[in-house]
Order: structure tokens, then sequence, then C-alpha cells
């Protein structure tokens, strides 16, 4: 099954507020990964004690909180667990959070990483306005940079590049008032993030 998108919702927590411990020989489960269970191991090289689990011919470690810990660290800086024990009504909620009624129907491409944190989610049809800001803009410059091209090479009269400058300096304007809108709508939404938080420090 294709990986899903990431959460920080601890489903472990729906019924018991005692936070959940792991061992090895576990079935779990890890949205973040797939809907379907994992068996905990110990490290099959020998060499960590945190647990593991394979994924597509990766291993993935853990400590026995269930939180994520990196290849190289042996602390990690997660907010919330990765892992919930493969019980029916944990396997009830994470089924209820990837398929609620308002996504039903939507398709989820996951493009996060393995140790990602956080993920955002945003409509295709944000995502294509975003493109085609970023791809007029693009335009935008690349024909500013051939009219100074133009100019510097005395290709154009200089009536003419009067003219055409005062008709750049409008198109930049406008560009530079879209493109600045644009980063303030994607920074409300960042600031709900740890990216947020860090960057207002």
């Amino acid at each position: 099954m294709p990986n899903s998108i990431r959460t920080t919702s601890n489903t472990q927590t729906t019924t018991n507020t005692t936070p959940a411990t792991f061992k090895a020989g576990d079935s779990v489960l890890c949205p973040s990964l797939s809907l379907n269970p994992f068996v905990l191991t110990a490290d099959p090289y020998g060499k960590r004690n945190n647990l593991t689990l394979e994924f597509e011919g990766s291993y993935f470690y853990y400590d026995d909180k269930g939180y994520f810990v990196k290849a190289s660290d042996t602390e990690t800086g997660d907010f919330q667990p990765s892992l919930y024990h493969d019980t029916k009504a944990n396997r009830q909620a994470i089924a209820t959070l990837y398929s609620g009624s308002h996504t039903s129907q939507c398709k989820v491409i996951d493009t996060t990483e393995a140790d990602d944190k956080e993920a955002v989610l945003i409509s295709a049809f944000d995502l294509s306005g975003i493109v085609c800001d970023i791809e007029g803009a693009a335009t935008a410059l690349d024909d500013i940079g051939q009219l100074l091209w133009l100019i510097y090479t005395g290709k154009i009269e200089a009536s003419t590049a009067v003219s055409m400058a005062r008709i750049t300096h409008d198109s930049t304007n406008a560009w530079t008032e879209l493109l600045l809108s644009k980063a303030k709508e994607i920074k409300e939404t960042l600031a709900m993030t740890r990216y947020g938080r860090e960057g207002s420090k």
C-alpha cells in the first residue's frame, strides 16, 4: 500500500492516558509508513538497543515508548510517538483518521521522508495555483532580463527604453504584490508547524 500521510494525533491515548510501552515481538501500527501492522524486533545488526521494524527493505528504529529515533542519534526529537499497539480500537481510530468522510474520496500522494515530523495537506488545486504563480513570476523576470540586455547592447532607442521600463516597473510591482500575498498565506499555514514556532523565536 502507498505510504500514508503523517499525523501528530496520538490514537494510543484514546482509551488510556498511560503512555504505551513496546518490546520486541509486539505487533504494532505505524501509520506514517503503512496502514498494515508490523512486528517489532531487536536491531538485526546487534549494534543498537533500539527496537526496529522493516519496511520496503529499510530498518526504522524506535525507543520503548514508540518514538522514532534517527539512525545516527540516541535521542528523539519527535513530539508524539510513531507506534501504536495493534489493537482493534487503534486500527479503527487510525482508519477513521485516514479515511474520514471529508477525505474518503481524496487521493493522498505522500512525499514525506521517514524522519519527517510534520506534514501539511494541500489540495492539488492550491498547489497548481502556486506553481502557476511561480512560473508567471519566472517568465516576467526572464522578460525583464531580456529587456535589460537589449537596452545594454543599444538595440532599443532611448525613448522606447523609457516606455518599456515604465511597463516593466508596473509588471514587477504587480508580481511582487502577488508573490508576497502568496507567501503570507503559506506562512500562516507554517505558523501552525514547528517551522513557524522556530521562526518566531
